[in-house]
């Protein structure tokens, strides 16, 4: 673009042309934005100091020359390094709630948001009761659960200590240190020995799973993530088989386990054909979030 054009741009044009610039680079999305045009949203509404949602309600303003640069920089580093735009701009959206975000961990995006913002989950929450995040990541699915559920209290764990100084970071963020405890370790190790006073009425986990051959397929954009977060073996099933061996232990008597799997049906199906499930619709379809009952495990 030359200065020329550039020049008494609104929001809306300025995004059409950011949206253009990322369409010919043929990149590849799913960290938070679906495509081109909404990643060009993105882009200029952080310029704005503006969520994306609420950049909608100015399409029409006029955008200032330097701010069109800067997204249009924004836009150049996007398809330069092919990094995800959350890692470029230190802050990701889910849900319409901001989270800071880093390569110290996986950008956040979970179809179980959808189900703790819609309310699908309560109940298996009842009024102060205890929740866990399994591989909690940057703690972005702890914070919404905290915030759409503020009696109950929230654990959550990691393996990674570079990705639990990012979720202590959100948990400051939205002021909800005396709500979500964070906690480091491998899976069930990060939690002390379960007895009656300890358990979970609710466990929710988004863990590694992408198989062996989806991770080699991976576009640059995955690549840029840490590997840790989502290699899950041969089938995808490694680290769910572990979680599904002792979750029946850290379980209240009436609880469940909600576990994301993404495109991993099928090797799910194959690992744990003894397991009632319950498969819960999301918005990218039936086969990707299942939910499985105390009693169905023990």
């Amino acid at each position: 673009m030359d200065p020329e054009s550039q020049q008494h741009l609104t929001v809306n044009q300025c995004i059409d042309q950011i949206a253009q610039k990322l369409e010919a680079a043929k990149l590849h999305y799913g960290h938070g934005a679906i495509d081109a045009q909404s990643e060009a949203l993105w882009i200029v509404s952080k310029q704005l100091d503006l969520s994306p949602a609420e950049a909608l309600d100015h399409l029409d303003d006029a955008i200032t020359e330097e701010k069109q640069q800067k997204a249009s920089a924004i836009a150049d580093t996007r398809i330069s390094t092919r990094k995800p735009l959350a890692y470029i701009l230190g802050e990701a959206w889910l849900m319409g709630v901001p989270f800071f975000s880093s390569e110290q961990s996986i950008v956040p995006r979970s179809w179980i948001a959808e189900l703790i913002v819609d309310g699908s989950l309560e109940p298996w929450l009842p009024a102060d009761g205890k929740a866990l995040d399994l591989c909690t990541g940057n703690g972005s699915l702890a914070i919404l659960l905290a915030l759409s559920c503020p009696d109950i209290h929230v654990s959550a764990c990691d393996i990674s200590m570079s990705a639990l100084s990012i979720a202590a970071r959100n948990v400051d963020r939205h002021g909800l240190s005396s709500q979500i405890e964070l906690l480091d370790g491998d899976l069930w190790d990060a939690l002390p020995e379960p007895n009656e006073d300890n358990l979970f009425d609710l466990i929710i986990c988004n863990p590694p799973y992408v198989n062996a051959a989806s991770m080699d397929a991976l576009p640059a954009e995955y690549h840029a993530e840490p590997k840790l977060a989502l290699a899950g073996g041969d089938d995808g099933m490694d680290l769910i088989r572990r979680i599904i061996d002792l979750a029946p232990d850290y379980l209240s008597e009436r609880g469940a386990i909600l576990i994301e799997i993404g495109n991993e049906y099928e090797n799910f199906k194959k690992a744990f054909p003894q397991i009632s499930a319950i498969w819960i619709e999301v918005s990218a379809g039936e086969e990707q979030v299942l939910l499985i009952q105390a009693e169905d495990l023990r």
